[in-house]
C-alpha cells in the first residue's frame, strides 16, 4: 500500500511511511507540515492531505477486497482467475463491477425469465447470428411457462440480455469511460418554484 501511494503521488517510501506513522500517532496535519519537515523531507499540508486520504482510499479498498472474497467463497463462486482480478484491481467501482454479477439480489426481470426457461434463447438472441429471430422465440412459447406468445419470449430473453450486458465488468467500465469523456450536465428551473430558487438563478438554464 505505501508503494501505491509513494508511486501515485510521485514521493519517497520513506515520505510516506513517517507522514503516515505521524498520523496514526495523532498529530494532526498542520502540525506536521509546520513542526515536523525533517521527518517528511519538506512536505506541505496539501501533500500530507493526500498521502492521508490515498491511505484512507486503499485501507477501505482492502477491506472491501476481503469481504467480497469471503462473500464469493462461501457461495461457491470464487475461482483463480476471478480472484487475482480482485486483488490487482486498484478502483473500487472496477471492484464492485467485477463483484456484480455474484452479488446477493433480489429477483428482477431477467432471473423472472431464466425461470421460465428462456436463458437458451437470450444466448441466441447475444449471439446475433440467428437467420430468424422470430421463429426461434417461437420455440420458446409455452403457457405453463407464462410465455403466451413470441413477443413474451424475445422480451424475456432481452430482459436476461440486458442483465448480462450490465453486469459484464470490461462494458461497465468503458461506458464509464465514455460518460467521463463526453457527458454533459444540464439543469433547468421547475416553472413553478422560481421564486423559492433565486438564490440559483444562473442555474436556471445552465
Amino acid at each position: 500500500m505505501i508503494q501505491k501511494i509513494s508511486q501515485q503521488l510521485n514521493l519517497q517510501i520513506s515520505q510516506v511511511e513517517n507522514t503516515l506513522e505521524l498520523l496514526e500517532g495523532g498529530a494532526t496535519i498542520p502540525f506536521i507540515a509546520r513542526y515536523r519537515k525533517e521527518r517528511t523531507n519538506q512536505l506541505d499540508e496539501v501533500q500530507i492531505k493526500a498521502i492521508r486520504d490515498l491511505h484512507e482510499q486503499f485501507t477501505a479498498l482492502e477491506k472491501r477486497k476481503i469481504s467480497i472474497l469471503e462473500s464469493l467463497e462461501e457461495n461457491g463462486f470464487l475461482n483463480p482467475e476471478l480472484e487475482q482480478k480482485i486483488k490487482q484491481t486498484d478502483n473500487l467501482s472496477e471492484l464492485e463491477d467485477l463483484y456484480l454479477p455474484y452479488k446477493p439480489k433480489r429477483r428482477t426481470r431477467a432471473t423472472i425469465a431464466i425461470d421460465k426457461g428462456l436463458e437458451p434463447l437470450a444466448k441466441i438472441l447475444m449471439a446475433q447470428n440467428h437467420p430468424n429471430i422470430e421463429d426461434a422465440a417461437n420455440r420458446y412459447v409455452n403457457a405453463k411457462n407464462e410465455v403466451l406468445d413470441k413477443s413474451d419470449a424475445l422480451q424475456g430473453a432481452m430482459n436476461i440480455v440486458a442483465e448480462w450486458i450490465n453486469e459484464n465488468a470490461s462494458i461497465r467500465k468503458r461506458m464509464r469511460h465514455l460518460f467521463e469523456r463526453e457527458a454533459q450536465i444540464t439543469s433547468k428551473v421547475v416553472k413553478t418554484k422560481i421564486e423559492e430558487a433565486q438564490k440559483f438563478e444562473m442555474y436556471f438554464d445552465w
